[in-house]
């Protein structure tokens, strides 16, 4: 390749004619301006200078190399023409720093609340508020942690408890804890290796990880990043190019992922204000799946852009489509009445996750625990239960083991998690992770010796009370914790007078 100088680079500066550097080597993006998933305008504001910067963070090393025609790789940079530019770091960042390095220890965190305090200090405003945005009046998103509330224990004495065990099976698949990594997108917003944090600490301590569909790492970079037997499943949002699906499910599953989780709560992403705020969305809020394709919306939020795929078409009839394409396992991730649930039993499937996206979607839906008991119910009158050909997950407002007990005991095979666990990495990385993980099985040996239960087998409904699930409004005592990180919606704000 020939050297090129930074100045004849900054000549090429214009929609024109744009060319920018990344990892010292100039490319010619003109062409693809109209085609990019975050519009022309991003680029051009790197057009003839260094996007390496702004680049890294939300792409996996070989995209630009990859996606661009080859005859569009210009050259590498004279290092001799390079000039140092001094970044200036702002009011804003400094103090973002500063909390960094103020940030507890490892060793102070003792609940997943603490990752949640943490995160939502050192975290960028934009990022803040797309993960931790719900639909409307967030309504559904208080209630999912609410709900758990409202389940009393009825523990069980005089047992040999001295010990016991929080392992289970997830379609199938040993997992060490009762719980999975449910699908959060993303992950590079928060922190730079992303979702790889989750990927590296499931696979050193036996727990699955759901990759979703809109991760900030590309697919293959999380699969790459398993050790070797490592269970990992794939939460899907359906393209409107049918095609393009059909080649992201047979690529999963030709590279060892063991179970398809299809999102069908998400016609259209929920309006989440506190995002939606955060307007003219920059390039990180892109996700690797939309890299080409254009007329990707940025000024309404994260949630806005990286929701333009997504097929609102999708309907009951295209179940066995998707069972002709895969060999799979297929769960429907979002169900939430008794006869959805039934009518994918009666297609075949092979569970289906009781969810409400985490309160991003329909806003003042039940929780899916609350859904959990009518949908059991409705369940056994298809034959004996637990059904092992059938499998009911559920996800939302988990912050605590007590909670994954409560819901294996109404009758649960494994509980999701996705906030806490990105929370825990956003604040700490791949340690945090861990370091949640050890929440988890601390808590679930206490409150299992407590309960009365050495196994999960052992959870039975007649160790909870739930009589008061079904009552929203009440003297349930508040859960201090949680109401101290969760941020209020505000209205639309006046500028600054004169």
């Amino acid at each position: 390749m020939s050297l090129i100088s930074t100045r004849t680079v900054a000549e090429h500066a214009t929609a024109s004619s744009c060319w920018i550097i990344v990892h010292g080597k100039v490319y010619d993006v003109t062409d693809f301006l109209p085609e990019h998933p975050g519009g022309s305008k991003i680029i051009l504001k790197y057009a003839g200078v260094d996007a390496t910067e702004a680049y890294d963070p939300i792409h996996p090393p070989d995209a630009i190399t990859t996606h661009l025609p080859k005859d569009k790789h210009l050259g590498v940079v004279d290092p001799n023409t390079v000039v140092k530019v001094i970044k200036e770091v702002t009011a804003e960042e400094k103090i973002r720093q500063e909390l960094m390095m103020a940030r507890p220890s490892l060793d102070e965190i003792v609940n997943l609340h603490d990752f949640e305090a943490v995160a939502k200090g050192i975290l960028p405003p934009k990022a803040w508020a797309y993960y931790s945005s719900a639909s409307d009046d967030e309504i559904t998103i208080r209630e999912n942690r609410a709900a758990y509330q409202r389940i009393w224990f009825r523990p069980r004495v005089l047992r040999d408890v001295s010990v016991v065990d929080w392992s289970t099976t997830i379609l199938g698949w040993r997992s060490s804890l009762p719980v999975y990594i449910s699908a959060t997108a993303l992950g590079k917003l928060g922190h730079p290796d992303g979702e790889l944090n989750l990927t590296r600490a499931a696979g050193k301590h036996g727990v699955i990880q759901m990759i979703p569909t809109l991760a900030s790492c590309a697919f293959d970079e999380i699969v790459d990043a398993a050790v070797p037997g490592q269970v990992q499943f794939l939460q899907l949002y359906v393209n409107r190019d049918r095609e393009i699906t059909r080649k992201y499910v047979q690529h999963a599953e030709k590279r060892g992922v063991k179970g398809l989780f299809i999102t069908v709560d998400a016609p259209q992403l929920g309006r989440r204000e506190k995002d939606m705020r955060m307007k003219f969305i920059d390039e990180s809020g892109v996700a690797k799946v939309q890299e080409n394709q254009s007329g990707v919306k940025k000024d309404e939020g994260v949630a806005r852009a990286i929701s333009s795929f997504i097929d609102p078409s999708l309907s009951w009839k295209d179940i066995p489509w998707f069972k002709s394409i895969t060999n799979m396992p297929i769960v429907l991730k979002g169900v939430a009445t008794p006869e959805d649930a039934l009518m994918a039993y009666d297609y075949g499937l092979a569970g289906i996750v009781l969810s409400n996206h985490g309160g991003r979607q329909l806003d003042t839906a039940r929780s899916g625990v609350e859904n959990l008991i009518e949908v059991v119910a409705a369940l056994k009158t298809r034959g004996p239960w637990p059904n092992p050909k059938f499998e009911v997950f559920v996800d939302g407002g988990v912050r605590r083991a007590s909670d994954v007990l409560k819901a294996i005991a109404l009758g649960a095979s494994a509980v999701g998690v996705g906030r806490a666990f990105m929370y825990s990495f956003c604040a700490y990385g791949q340690d945090g992770v861990e370091k949640a993980f050890q929440i988890f099985r601390d808590e679930l040996e206490m409150n299992m010796r407590l309960l009365g239960a050495r196994t999960i087998d052992d959870l039975t409904p007649d160790m909870v009370d739930a009589n008061a699930l079904h009552s929203h409004v009440g003297l349930t005592p508040p859960d201090n914790l949680y109401n101290t990180t969760y941020q209020p919606l505000v209205l639309a704000q006046f500028k600054n007078k004169l």
